[in-house]
């Protein structure tokens, strides 16, 4: 069980260079240059992995992999993995866009000395210092890092996909602060000065190192398993655990009718970021079940470490941002819904609940997040958004 009071060891990956604990994204930008400009030998390997054979075989569904894969990547079909392209096409069918939400009742709410308590205003702001840069870094993921690596073109047309829909919420969040005239100096330097933020962007980011390092391969024992516990970070701990203090925080705001228009979006982010949770989840189980050589009982160990410091962080982060009770919540409540999600996403991956017997304390998210009722989530609560529609709240 975790203890609060012990923090636990952070796992082994890649100190940062000191000073720069308040500039992680100095490390990417360093990255993403070093990305564009290959070694001659890394970027001669990427050009075979990526280039259409010519030899005159035709592509067989049984010669498709997941990662280490000889087909041609290029070439979509036959289908393999059918479960990749239907998410694909589920994703293509929620689209949406920012500026079709009206935020005037936002604006005139937060404009109003009476509109929004203090605590309400901090928890907004803290909100979007988060978000306006995390999903940049998942984006920053999926197309300097992971994409290359996926050699299932069924998978890598998800990804792609993600990828846009990664730039649609970090618009979101920027068409939110530009809406409501928030500082933006404050909110888009968050990452950079607020401590509870900076403290989770550093727990991703050497993760995110790792696979845009113009020199890192798969195909070793090694850097499979690096390349796998990756997307277990950013599908399980990111996008499955660091999202949902704050979409609980904004949601419930809603709920009260309150910042609407920033509620809605941030439903449909939800609804986005769960389809990514259930496809990262999927490609995973879909590793481990072609090279099961990569899930030692030492890896394993490793992966439960990794959570525990997640729901650690997490759970600092919900202490900053409500160092008081606000909107009938406070930051003790996301301790045990924390444990929850984090037993779920260890369950979904094969692992055992980290920590047993834990309740959800916010029911009233299970219509939205919990994945057992994603297709209830899909039919009831956004059955009339089909690339244009509009959310109603109760």
């Amino acid at each position: 069980m975790l203890s609060w009071d012990e923090p636990i060891a952070r796992p082994n990956t890649p100190s940062p260079n000191a000073g720069s604990m308040a500039r992680p994204e100095a490390r990417i930008a360093t990255h993403e240059v070093a990305a564009s400009r290959p070694a001659a030998t890394a970027a001669a390997q990427a050009r075979a992995a990526d280039a259409p054979s010519l030899d005159g075989e035709r592509v067989r569904v049984e010669d498709k992999r997941v990662i280490n894969g000889s087909s041609d990547v290029n070439q979509l079909v036959p289908f393999k993995y059918k479960w990749a392209w239907e998410k694909y096409l589920a994703t293509c069918a929620n689209h949406w866009m920012p500026q079709e939400i009206n935020m005037s009742r936002d604006i005139e709410m937060w404009k109003s000395p009476n509109g929004l308590t203090e605590d309400e205003r901090r928890l907004v702001k803290r909100n979007l210092g988060f978000f306006v840069t995390a999903d940049s870094l998942a984006a920053n993921n999926i197309v300097l890092g992971t994409y290359r690596h996926i050699t299932a073109p069924e998978c890598r047309q998800f990804l792609l996909r993600q990828a846009f829909e990664e730039a649609i919420h970090t618009h979101a969040y920027q068409y939110i602060v530009e809406s409501l005239g928030l500082d933006e100096g404050e909110i888009f330097n968050a990452y950079r000065e607020i401590g509870s933020i900076r403290d989770k962007d550093e727990f991703l980011i050497p993760f995110i190192e790792t696979l845009t390092d113009p020199n890192f391969r798969t195909g070793t024992l090694e850097s499979d398993q690096a390349l796998l516990k990756s997307l277990i970070v950013f599908a399980c701990l990111m996008e499955g655990l660091f999202f949902y203090v704050g979409f609980v925080q904004i949601l419930a705001l809603g709920r009260q009718n309150k910042m609407t228009g920033a509620a809605e979006q941030y439903q449909y982010i939800l609804r986005d970021e769960s389809m990514h949770c259930n496809f990262g989840i999927d490609l995973i189980n879909t590793i481990k079940l072609e090279n099961p050589q990569l899930w030692t009982p030492a890896f394993r160990e490793e992966i439960r470490a990794l959570f525990q410091r997640a729901v650690e962080l997490e759970y600092a982060y919900a202490e900053d941002t409500m160092p008081r009770g606000v909107l009938g919540l406070n930051a003790p409540m996301f301790k045990s819904y924390l444990r929850f999600i984090a037993n779920r996403r260890a369950q979904q991956i094969g692992l055992d609940a980290m920590f047993p017997q834990e309740d959800n304390p916010f029911p009233w998210m299970s219509e939205m997040i919990d994945l057992k009722k994603e297709r209830n989530f899909f039919e009831t609560r956004v059955i009339e958004y089909q690339t244009g529609g509009a959310l109603s709240w109760d």
